[in-house]
């Protein structure tokens, strides 16, 4: 169901829109969800033989502050890593830049994820941004990466079950709780929580539509379908850290010699 978003409207005050996507960056990161899948991330941005990242809608920076010391630490694989956004949240990623040494960098111009500018080379990825786009638009992201030789992988959290859409509910008392913990620190943030609140009740109904707009296993790889003739690799599946975890949908895509789709639980 594609139905609208507040915060990926043109109307939506800038300001508000990074109070949101800075609050969800922050509310994503205390499980640190997105650590199941580094593995399996790892690997696929090894075998697109690159150490290059090209981050698309990062929105408030995205997971890769925490994920950046895991590949280099628990992984042994290095890698550089550029956000961009087609509303480039600037200031969240100037912090993300100075907290990793330049280990992370920035594109400041907007960036449309169906047509990545030729000068962003890198291993492509979106989290928690993909259920944004329409069915061609989503599938115009898969040949874009296609058409370029570069590889992709797409990560979300949000799913269209019983145990997402009931933690949606959370999503306006934690907006509460976390917001004076955000950096770079923003008085505009804590205006539009507690004085006008409209980012815990954006979080709240935007976090039920990004739900019911997720892609399930089935419709990725119907996305996918024709993609693999041009020498490309699919994975489909779910990771999660533990079993009590929320799952993380993952659509991972890389050039290879031998073209193949596989579906995995």
């Amino acid at each position: 169901m594609h139905l609208m978003e507040f915060h990926d409207q043109a109307w939506f005050p800038s300001s508000c829109r990074d109070a949101v996507t800075d609050t969800l960056e922050s509310i994503l990161g205390l499980d640190n969800l997105y650590a199941a899948i580094v593995p399996r991330l790892r690997r696929a941005v090894q075998k697109a033989k690159t150490h290059q990242i090209v981050d698309v809608c990062s929105g408030g920076v995205g997971p890769w502050t925490r994920m950046l010391p895991v590949f280099e630490k628990q992984e042994n694989f290095p890698v550089s890593v550029c956000l961009t956004d087609k509303y480039p949240n600037v200031e969240a990623f100037r912090h993300a830049r100075n907290a990793s040494q330049s280990k992370i960098g920035f594109y400041s111009d907007p960036v449309d994820a169906t047509h990545i500018r030729a000068e962003l080379k890198g291993f492509r990825t979106l989290f928690t941004s993909f259920h944004h786009f329409q069915p061609s638009e989503a599938r115009a992201i898969l040949q874009n990466a296609v058409d370029n030789h570069q590889g992709l992988g797409i990560f979300e959290v949000p799913g269209r079950s019983l145990l997402t859409v009931l933690l949606v509910f959370l999503l306006p008392v934690l907006t509460l709780v976390v917001v004076p913990f955000i950096r770079p620190f923003r008085l505009s943030c804590l205006i539009w929580t507690y004085l006008i609140p409209v980012n815990p009740i954006v979080m709240f109904l935007d976090g039920i539509v990004s739900c019911l707009r997720a892609y399930s296993l089935t419709e990725l790889s119907d996305l996918t379908r024709g993609l693999s003739a041009s020498g490309y690799t699919w994975e489909i599946g779910e990771e999660r850290r533990r079993l009590t975890s929320v799952p993380v949908t993952y659509l991972i895509g890389y050039p290879s010699l031998t073209a193949c789709t596989s579906l995995q639980d």
